[in-house]
């Protein structure tokens, strides 16, 4: 093999073999614009080395010391999303995957702002009352409309507050530093996130971990909000919707993507937006079509509007933690069975069949967890998500 590598120049000094360092990462994942912005490299840093940038991506802040980690735990660098599968049931990925339980449910009386049936506020809410939880990370509208930032929500009425939906990612895991909040000394949070977040965090919460700041055994719940695409910011809310629909982003109350429609209502429930999902595709993060998950297969509970009625949301319940915390909501839930499960493996299907057009690796659930960065540049290199300043490599 040839190909420049900055540590070469790096003191004279020959390095370690194997040693991965944050830029090759932002040549490979941020710079190829394949971050889908989940935050995992944030808290995968033992030396609290990597924070978000003012453009909402991964950036350096000091030193980085080569440990790898941050590219190892990625999902679009060196961790194979898809051997998470196992780590938490026997899942090959065909159909709805490891499943308890599957409901249709609501929560009743309705939560105002609550996205579908309401079931993840719910959730939280009754968690938190119970004492069950000390905290929960959720999304919350920053000062700009409709951009959201990750916030931890400690009272039911927080968890109220931010109820609803926001398509742009928050670098959650990336708030897993819980020494800012007033917590019990060994604190129990849940984690409400999209299919990727929850890879990462499952994948950290794998191995011993006590590296940095960030405190994933913290994390005692994950529910997984059904996800095809998430979307970037400005080029979603800001320029399709705002500039060239005309929509003041101030007058938007609520904004859904139901049945392959991008759908936005404003403060009343009178529609603004309806149209094909598809319309909005030049918005969306562009690592987003290399995910195979749109189930959230690794978390404890599963939840989207696919697959059950008007108003209700299909949950998916994958583990003990995520039945104890259903059973400590059903109190305020109607709870029907899940009236059409074959529509979420049709989605799932559909979903699968992009990710393994536009995966340039293959795809395998029973590889190892960690891709090598030379494998990675193996399969990457020459494509149109080839590592950005990156020499072609010869083998």
């Amino acid at each position: 093999m040839s190909g420049f590598s900055i540590r070469d120049t790096m003191n004279d000094i020959d390095e370690a073999p194997g040693k991965v360092f944050f830029w090759e990462l932002e040549r490979a994942v941020i710079d190829a614009d394949r971050c889908i912005q989940c935050g995992t490299c944030v808290a995968a840093c033992p030396t609290d080395s990597i924070g978000v940038g003012a453009d909402g991506l991964p950036t350096l802040v000091k030193m980085c010391t080569g440990c790898s980690l941050c590219w190892d735990f990625c999902p679009r660098g060196g961790l194979r999303y898809e051997s998470t599968w196992k780590l938490i049931a026997e899942d090959s990925g065909h159909g709805l995957g490891a499943v308890h339980q599957a409901h249709a449910a609501r929560v009743s009386p309705s939560v105002r702002g609550a996205q579908d049936g309401g079931v993840v506020t719910a959730i939280l809410v009754s968690m938190l009352e119970a004492g069950k939880l000390d905290g929960a990370l959720v999304a919350r509208q920053t000062s700009v409309p409709w951009k959201a930032e990750p916030f931890l929500a400690r009272t039911p009425e927080e968890v109220v507050e931010c109820a609803g939906s926001f398509y742009n990612q928050t670098m959650a895991l990336g708030s897993l530093d819980l020494r800012r909040y007033d917590l019990p000394p060994n604190p129990r949070i849940a984690l409400v996130g999209t299919p990727c977040e929850i890879q990462g965090l499952r994948a950290m919460q794998a191995r011993p971990w006590d590296w940095g700041s960030s405190k994933v055994d913290a994390v005692v719940l994950t529910i997984a909000l059904m996800c095809t695409k998430n979307f970037n910011y400005e080029k979603l809310m800001v320029e399709e919707i705002g500039r060239r629909r005309h929509i003041p982003l101030t007058e938007i109350g609520k904004v859904d993507v139901i049945r392959g429609r991008m759908l936005a209502y404003d403060h009343e429930g009178n529609a603004l937006l309806d149209e094909p999902v598809r319309d909005f595709h030049g918005a969306a993060l562009k690592g987003c079509d290399e995910c195979a998950d749109f189930l959230g297969r690794v978390a404890d509970v599963s939840v989207g509007s696919v697959g059950s009625p008007d108003g209700y949301s299909s949950v998916l319940l994958r583990s003990q933690a995520g039945l104890e915390a259903f059973e400590t909501t059903r109190p305020r839930l109607e709870v029907l069975p899940l009236d059409k499960p074959e529509a979420l493996e049709k989605l799932d299907a559909l979903d699968k069949k992009i990710a393994f057009r536009s995966l340039e690796r293959p795809f395998d659930p029973d590889a190892p967890l960690f891709i090598d960065y030379e494998e990675h540049l193996r399969h990457y290199s020459g494509t149109d998500r080839a590592p950005v300043g990156h020499d072609a490599v010869r083998y």
